[in-house]
């Protein structure tokens, strides 16, 4: 199994399962998919030792844990040089209420998905981290307004 042209139908099946609900007993699992326990155990150790299954974690409540406000930001660098990257990056991995953080092409250099409890807890990331950030040129703030979809895994 090198690539997803290489699953078949009970593959698919068996990981969106998975990806749903993946403590599911074994033998509902083998149910759910149509093949007895063995087979289904074999595919999958099969699909985590090709790396299809990279593990396995609880799905927290994010809104709980870190809070309901989701902000956007577009973060530009003043320079797009390998060492103000590292920087960036490094630094940016060490702030709580960045959820994700992505390099991209285009207007702004990162896109950063921030989680915070109110928009005062916001104000003091953005002026007691984010513009800390040595390189920062300029930042623009989004607010999302309600989820409007969220896959925890790839469509199958």
């Amino acid at each position: 199994m090198a690539n997803q042209d290489d699953l078949d139908k009970i593959d698919r099946k068996l990981l969106q399962v998975l990806a749903r609900d993946g403590r599911v007993a074994w033998s509902e699992l083998a149910e759910q998919i149509g093949l007895s326990l063995t087979p289904t155990l074999r595919r999958v150790r099969q699909l985590e030792e090709a790396g299809y299954i990279q593990g396995y974690v609880a799905q927290l409540d994010e809104g709980k844990l870190a809070g309901r406000v989701c902000v956007f930001v577009a973060v530009t660098l003043s320079s797009q040089a390998e060492d103000a990257i590292q920087r960036f990056e490094e630094q940016i991995a060490l702030a709580p209420e960045v959820m994700s953080c992505f390099l991209m092409t285009g207007d702004a250099d990162y896109t950063l998905r921030v989680v915070v409890p109110d928009l005062d807890t916001y104000h003091r990331f953005l002026t007691r981290t984010l513009t800390r950030i040595p390189g920062v040129a300029h930042i623009k703030s989004s607010f999302a307004l309600k989820t409007v979809l969220m896959r925890p895994s790839p469509l199958l």
